[in-house]
């Protein structure tokens, strides 16, 4: 269905503000969208997809420009861009607004979200938690989440030491994202964390500055990390959620049927990208287990191993509502709720159940 831009573009002069637009028409609008990846990552293929969705549906007035990673900067740079409103929208992860959005940070707990990607998946696109109470905090920064994805569970690897108990992290310099919560959850393994953006991990990993980082599994080999790792272990410990997000007041800025294609369209996308990132993590499973010029040892922790993880994992929450949160963790404890409401068991606890994306896709493929 075609929509008509008149009201919209009159209301918000043209393409002032808008992007590389036609403006002596009247007729078109640029709108651009930053990532935190780069074309052929999931986080690109998304925001192009996303794209071509509206441009279709705008009959061609609307045109929204993905700009990979670094197009614009950093992590924190695009965080910063669309806070300010230099661009309209992006595809980022919470990893890199916790210092901003403390209540954000609740994306790092380890064994939070269900052991099945597609139990987690149901519980981003349905918890009141996140997408009304979480989506809130966000906007008092000047960013609306209007969804949340899964990117794939997460994994570890690691050069000189294979990652299969929490020992093994005693002393590990582990790379991660900047969230202080992230820095917690590997310390308290004991592990020595040090946050760096990801553009600079494949040399440091390379030169020994860090010996380990996670990722899904996707990301792991598409940026060629298991090429300067000696183990890959699956663990399956958390997911790696990305957000699709808007500078709030352009947003609310725009018209009541442009807000309501956007929002189509960000519901559309959920399906979209939920098989486009199992389709990459299956595949690129099956190119690192199959890479003999750079082999990588896979190791599948067994439900027993992942337990002794869970265990140290759970003080973290604590550390959360008693150090991190400003609400006393009540957006944390409301989300554990609807995860045991979709789940059936306690949060921290396995579900028994053999349906996690990775561990499907190993059992297959071997």
């Amino acid at each position: 269905m075609a929509l008509s831009l008149s009201g919209f573009l009159a209301a918000c002069g043209g393409d002032d503000g808008g992007g590389s637009g036609d403006e002596s028409s009247g007729s078109s609008e640029t709108w651009r969208m930053v990532t935190e990846e780069v074309d052929g990552q999931v986080q690109y293929e998304y925001a192009q997809e996303f794209a071509d969705r509206i441009n279709e549906k705008t009959d061609g007035q609307i045109t929204i420009e993905p700009y990979e990673f670094g197009g614009l900067g950093n992590e924190t740079d695009q965080v910063e861009q669309l806070e300010t409103g230099a661009v309209e929208m992006a595809v980022m992860s919470p990893g890199f607004t916790g210092n901003m959005v403390k209540e954000g940070q609740l994306f790092a707990l380890h064994f939070l979200f269900p052991d099945s990607v597609e139990q987690t998946q149901e519980v981003l696109n349905n918890s009141e938690a996140l997408n009304t109470d979480l989506r809130e905090k966000y906007e008092e920064h000047g960013i609306t989440p209007l969804a949340y994805w899964t990117e794939g569970a997460m994994q570890w690897t690691s050069s000189g030491t294979a990652i299969e108990s929490p020992s093994d992290f005693e002393g590990f310099k582990m790379r991660t994202q900047t969230s202080p919560l992230i820095l917690e959850s590997y310390r308290t393994y004991g592990a020595d964390p040090q946050s760096m953006s990801w553009g600079e991990l494949y040399t440091a990993l390379d030169r020994d500055t860090v010996e380990g980082q996670e990722n899904p599994i996707f990301f792991i080999g598409d940026a060629s990390f298991h090429e300067v790792q000696d183990y890959m272990t699956i663990s399956n410990h958390n997911n790696y959620v990305a957000m699709t997000t808007v500078n709030s007041d352009w947003y609310d800025g725009l018209d009541e049927e442009m807000q309501s294609t956007i929002d189509e369209t960000v519901e559309e996308m959920q399906e979209w990208v939920f098989e486009e990132q199992k389709s990459q993590n299956e595949e690129w499973l099956q190119t690192i287990k199959e890479d003999e010029e750079n082999p990588t040892e896979i190791i599948e922790l067994t439900e027993e191993q992942r337990e002794a993880f869970r265990s140290e994992a759970m003080d973290v929450r604590d550390f959360y509502r008693s150090e991190v949160s400003t609400v006393d963790g009540e957006i944390l404890d409301k989300l554990e709720q609807e995860i045991t409401d979709i789940t059936g068991a306690e949060t921290g606890e396995s579900s028994g159940e053999e349906g996690s994306e990775s561990e499907e896709d190993s059992d297959s493929e071997e």
